[in-house]
């Protein structure tokens, strides 16, 4: 199972203004993926978190608390547990990082 995360929240990054929107790029990687690999699709288990919003899994909470204290760019997507990008994620770095997996 490859699990792809994306952190995000609603307000737009301060850096990324003119980019999507956190769910945008989450709804866009769906989509993306899916296409790509056309399929498999029960291979993959996708996941936006809004890092504002309080967790209640402490992987969950503890990489929310990581996106505010470093100051990363949102949204961050992960691949299982891999940061693969920050605030406007390319699509070439995430699948290097699914094709680890499939």
């Amino acid at each position: 199972m490859v699990n792809v995360q994306v952190y995000g929240t609603k307000v737009i990054c301060a850096s990324c203004v003119g980019m999507p929107s956190s769910t945008e790029t989450f709804e866009w990687l769906q989509a993306a993926i899916g296409r790509k690999y056309e399929g498999q699709e029960n291979k993959f288990n996708f996941e936006y978190i809004d890092f504002q919003e309080k967790q209640e899994d402490e992987d969950k909470k503890a990489f929310a608390e990581r996106v505010v204290e470093e100051d990363l760019f949102y949204p961050v997507v992960l691949v299982n547990g891999e940061i693969v990008g920050e605030g406007n994620p390319r699509l070439k770095d995430v699948y290097e990082e699914i094709e680890k997996y499939l």
